[in-house]
C-alpha cells in the first residue's frame, strides 16, 4: 500500500471515528436529558437541574484538573455571562421538557442555534431554511387542531435564546482560553445561579443517595462526556460536517424520548421535527455556525 493510500485510509478511519464521536455526544445528552425526567417526581425540574449542574461542574472541573491560566480584560465577565447562558438554557429547556415529549422540546429549543446560523445571512437560500424551520415549528404548534402545552413550548422557546446567546458567548470565550478550564468555570457560575431555586424547590430530597446518584448519571451523560467527545470531533471534522451532525439532535431526543420514556409523536409532529432537522443541517452546514459543545 502506498504512503498516499494509507493517508486517506487514516484519514477516512479518523473522519468515521469522529462523526461516531458527535453523534454519540447526541446520544449521550439526550439520554441525560430523559435520566433527568426521573427525578421531576421527587425533586421537580428545579431540583433536577440544580443536581445536574453541581455534578456537571464537578466533572468538569475533575476534567480541567488545575489547568486555569491567568485571565484577564473581558474574559471574566464573559465566563460569568457564558454560565448565565448555560444556566438560563437547561432552566427553561427542563421545565419544557416536564410539559412536553422530548423531540418537541428540543426541536423547539433548537429555534436558538438555527437563528444564530441565519443571523445576518444575505443569502436566499437561507429563506427556505427559515421556511422550512417555520412550518416545522407550526405543525408542532398545533395549529391543525391537537396543540402541545402552550408553557412548555415557551419554556422551550426560550430555552432557545438562551442557547443562542451560549453559542456567541461560547465563541468568544473560546478565543480567549483553550482546554477545559473555562467551560469547568463556566459550570461553576451555572450551579451558583441555578442553587437558590434549586435547593428551596428540591430541599432535603436532593440528598436522597438514589437522587443523587441520578444526578451524577445526568451530570456524566449530559456534561462532562459529550463535552469530551465534542471537542474531539471538532478535532477532527470540518466545522460544516460537525453542524449537520449536530443537527439530528431533534430526531435522536425524538428516539430516545420513544424507546426511554414512551413518548410516540404524531405524524404531524414527526413531519414537523423532520422539517425542523432538514432546515437546520442546511443553514449549519452553510453558515459554519455550530451548536456549542454542551458543558452543563
Amino acid at each position: 500500500m502506498s504512503p498516499q493510500t494509507t493517508g486517506r485510509t487514516e484519514a477516512s478511519r479518523s473522519s468515521r471515528l469522529a462523526a461516531a464521536m458527535a453523534f454519540g455526544s447526541t446520544v449521550s445528552v439526550q439520554s441525560g436529558a430523559a435520566a433527568a425526567t426521573t427525578l421531576f417526581d421527587s425533586v421537580g425540574a428545579l431540583g433536577a437541574v440544580f443536581l445536574r449542574a453541581v455534578f456537571g461542574a464537578l466533572l468538569l472541573l475533575a476534567l480541567a484538573r488545575g489547568s486555569f491560566a491567568p485571565i484577564s480584560g473581558r474574559f471574566p465577565r464573559d465566563v460569568v455571562l457564558f454560565g448565565i447562558a448555560v444556566a438560563g438554557a437547561t432552566l427553561f429547556f427542563y421545565a419544557a421538557i416536564s410539559r412536553l415529549p422530548l423531540g418537541i422540546a428540543v426541536t423547539l429549543q433548537f429555534v436558538g442555534p438555527l437563528g444564530v446560523a441565519v443571523a445576518g445571512s444575505r443569502r436566499r437560500l437561507d429563506l427556505l431554511w427559515v421556511g422550512l424551520a417555520a412550518a416545522g415549528i407550526v405543525l408542532l404548534s398545533g395549529l391543525s387542531g391537537d396543540g402541545i402545552d402552550a408553557l412548555g413550548a415557551a419554556f422551550a422557546l426560550v430555552a432557545g435564546g438562551f442557547w443562542a446567546a451560549y453559542i456567541v458567548l461560547s465563541a468568544r470565550v473560546g478565543a480567549n482560553y483553550r482546554g477545559f478550564g473555562a467551560a469547568a468555570a463556566a459550570a461553576v457560575v451555572s450551579a451558583l445561579v441555578l442553587a437558590p431555586t434549586g435547593l428551596a424547590v428540591g430541599g432535603a430530597e436532593l440528598l436522597v443517595p438514589a437522587h443523587l446518584a441520578v444526578g451524577l448519571a445526568v451530570g456524566l451523560f449530559s456534561s462532562a462526556v459529550p463535552y469530551a467527545l465534542e471537542m474531539e470531533a471538532l478535532r477532527r471534522l470540518p466545522k460544516a460536517t460537525f453542524g449537520v451532525l449536530m443537527s439530528l439532535e431533534p430526531a435522536v431526543a425524538a428516539a430516545v424520548g420513544f424507546v426511554a420514556l414512551s413518548q410516540g409523536l404524531s405524524a404531524t409532529e414527526a413531519v414537523g421535527i423532520a422539517l425542523v432537522v432538514v432546515a437546520s443541517a442546511g443553514a449549519l452546514r452553510e453558515a459554519g455556525a455550530l451548536p456549542a459543545p454542551a458543558i452543563d
